[in-house]
């Protein structure tokens, strides 16, 4: 059965959606994911990536070495559990950036689309559980 996933190397290696000077209608990229999963690239910015995450469900525990990871809650709401047992809750614009390294994962609560900055192709590494 194939993951709704994408492997760690495709994530990493995804090209943005659009280039500068062009203005993305965001509400309408949203509107148009139909998936219960769609992470997507929609701009570059320096040596930053800006994604457009759409999803029900919980995502895999994992950690990005090489980069520091930010969420912001557009509609929704997300919790991020951290190893160790401690828990994040974001509401609709809230946001918190996640340190390099540090095993976590997401779960929305219902439909939720966030909007994540991080490093042009961060690393991510997946565990099979929390540390």
């Amino acid at each position: 059965m194939k993951s709704k996933f994408p492997p760690p190397e495709e994530y990493s290696s995804e090209k943005a959606r659009y280039g500068p000077m062009t203005v993305v209608d965001i509400r309408s990229e949203e509107a148009g994911v139909t998936d219960s999963y769609k992470n997507q690239v929609l701009l570059n910015t320096n040596q930053e990536c800006m994604r457009l995450s759409v999803f029900e469900g919980e995502y895999r525990w994992h950690h990005h070495p090489d980069s520091d990871e930010l969420f912001l809650v557009v509609a929704g709401a997300l919790q991020i559990d951290l190893a160790g047992g401690s828990r994040i809750e974001l509401a609709e614009w809230q946001s918190v950036v996640i340190p390099a390294g540090t095993v976590h994962r997401t779960r929305a609560i219902g439909r939720t689309v966030n909007i994540t900055y991080e490093k042009n192709g961060a690393q991510t590494v997946f565990v099979e559980t929390a540390v």
